[in-house]
């Protein structure tokens, strides 16, 4: 079982950044590709980011390729979102996630674990 726990979020101005963390508990931390999604309010809930189980391999949506960026660090079991160049349209509910190997880990089904979730709010 992993349990994930998400920090960072809050209210910042347009043009500003952020960093979000996801703690992971459970020994398997280490062998799980590890995403970011993001709902805001009325929409669906959709992918930020992802990263391999090694961490060699990020993918990036569209919307936030080049300002945002995931990393991981395996011996804190830490998963990070730094998100620079932030816009109102990134105002959300930020959501860390974690999967098997199988998958492009673009879709919200192939996650199992999930987190509560922190409030992102960007004012313009």
């Amino acid at each position: 079982q992993v349990q994930l726990v998400e920090s960072g979020g809050g209210l910042v101005q347009a043009g500003g950044s952020l960093r979000l963390s996801c703690v992971a508990s459970g020994s398997t931390f280490t062998k799980l590709p590890m995403g970011w999604f993001r709902q805001a309010p009325g929409k669906d809930r959709e992918f930020v980011a992802s990263i391999s189980r090694s961490g060699a391999k990020k993918d990036y949506a569209d919307s936030v390729q080049g300002r945002f960026i995931i990393s991981r660090d395996a011996a804190k079991n830490l998963v990070y979102l730094q998100m620079n160049s932030l816009k109102p349209e990134d105002t959300a509910v930020y959501y860390c996630a974690a999967r098997g190997e199988l998958g492009s880990g673009i879709f919200r089904s192939e996650y199992n674990y999930w987190g509560q979730g922190t409030q992102v709010t960007v004012s313009s």
